[in-house]
C-alpha cells in the first residue's frame, strides 16, 4: 500500500488515479479534483483546502480530517465513504452519492449538503445549513444536531433517533419517516408526506402536520402548534399536551389533553369520520 506522509499537494487533479493508499498528516492547498477517480484510500489528519477533493471515489476511509470552507462540493459520486471525527465545513458536501458514514463530526455549512443520496448512516453529528438531505433515502440517524430549514424534503425511509432539529419546513414530499425522542421547532412539518411516525417527542410547529396521509404520534408534545392536521388522512395521534388547534382531518382519531379550537368544517369535511378524545 502506497503512504503519502506529511504531504503538500497543489495543482489540479494532483493524486489523479491513486488506489490503495494512506495518506496522513497532509494538506491539499489550491488544485480542484485532487484525488478523483480513486479508491481504497485512507485518509487521516489532512486537510482539505480547494473544491471537489473526493469526486468519483470508492472505498474511502477518513478520519480526524477538515474541508475548509473553500473545499465546498467535496464529495461527488463517491460510494461507500465513511468519515469520523471531522470538520466538514464546506457546503454542498454529498451529492448523488451512496453508502455514506458520517461519525462524531461537526458541519456548520451543510447548505444543500447530502442531496440525492442513498445508505446513509449519521452519529453524533452537528450540521448547519438549509437543505439538508434533500431527496435522500435509506437514512440512519442517532444523535444530530441541526439549525437549518427544509431539511429532508423528498426523503425516504429515514429513521431518526434523538434529534434537535431547528428546521422550518421539515420532512416536506417525504415517505416512510420515524422520529423517537426528539425535538422539532419550526412552522409547516411534514406537509405533503405519508407514513410518518413520531414517537416521545416534542413539537413546536404552526401549522405543522397538514396535507398528509398516515401520520402517527405516539405520546408527543405538540407547543405552539395551530390548525394541525388540516387535511389529513388516517390520523393517529396520541398527544401528551394541549393542542392551540386542530383543523379540518380527513380522517382518524386525535387524543389530547386539551384542544383549545376545533374546526370540522362540513364544506370540507365528513365530521363522521374523525374521532376527537380530550380529558374534559
Amino acid at each position: 500500500m502506497e503512504k503519502f506522509k506529511q504531504g503538500f499537494f497543489t495543482g489540479e487533479r494532483a493524486l489523479y488515479d491513486t488506489h490503495d493508499a494512506i495518506i496522513e498528516d497532509s494538506t491539499f492547498c489550491d488544485g480542484e479534483s485532487p484525488l478523483k477517480e480513486s479508491s481504497d484510500l485512507k485518509i487521516y489528519h489532512s486537510i482539505f483546502k480547494w473544491k471537489y477533493p473526493l469526486w468519483y471515489c470508492k472505498n474511502v476511509e477518513v478520519e480526524n480530517t477538515t474541508l475548509l470552507e473553500t473545499a465546498r462540493s467535496g464529495i461527488w459520486y463517491t460510494h461507500n465513504i465513511t468519515m469520523k471525527n471531522c470538520n466538514i465545513s464546506a457546503p454542498k458536501t454529498f451529492r448523488r452519492a451512496s453508502g455514506i458514514h458520517i461519525i462524531n463530526s461537526n458541519m456548520p455549512n451543510a447548505i444543500e449538503t447530502l442531496w440525492n443520496c442513498k445508505d446513509i448512516e449519521i452519529r453524533n453529528v452537528s450540521a448547519n445549513g438549509d437543505y439538508f438531505g434533500l431527496n435522500a433515502e435509506n437514512v440512519y440517524i442517532d444523535g444530530f444536531n441541526l439549525i437549518g430549514n427544509y431539511a429532508f424534503d423528498g426523503g425516504k425511509n429515514i429513521v431518526i433517533h434523538n434529534a434537535k432539529m431547528d428546521s422550518k419546513d421539515s420532512f416536506w414530499n417525504c415517505e416512510n419517516v420515524t422520529v423517537y425522542d426528539s425535538i422539532i421547532v419550526g412552522e409547516y412539518l411534514g406537509w405533503n408526506s405519508k407514513n410518518l411516525t413520531f414517537i416521545n417527542c416534542t413539537i413546536d410547529s404552526m401549522q405543522g402536520m397538514c396535507y398528509m396521509q398516515n401520520i402517527k404520534m405516539i405520546n408527543c408534545k405538540l407547543l405552539n402548534t395551530n390548525l394541525c392536521f388540516e387535511f389529513c388522512e388516517n390520523v393517529e395521534a396520541e398527544i401528551n399536551s394541549n393542542i392551540d388547534s386542530v383543523k379540518n382531518p380527513y380522517s382518524g382519531t386525535i387524543k389530547a389533553k386539551k384542544i383549545d379550537e376545533i374546526i370540522l368544517d362540513e364544506k370540507y369535511i365528513d365530521p363522521k369520520k374523525v374521532k376527537i378524545e380530550t380529558e374534559e
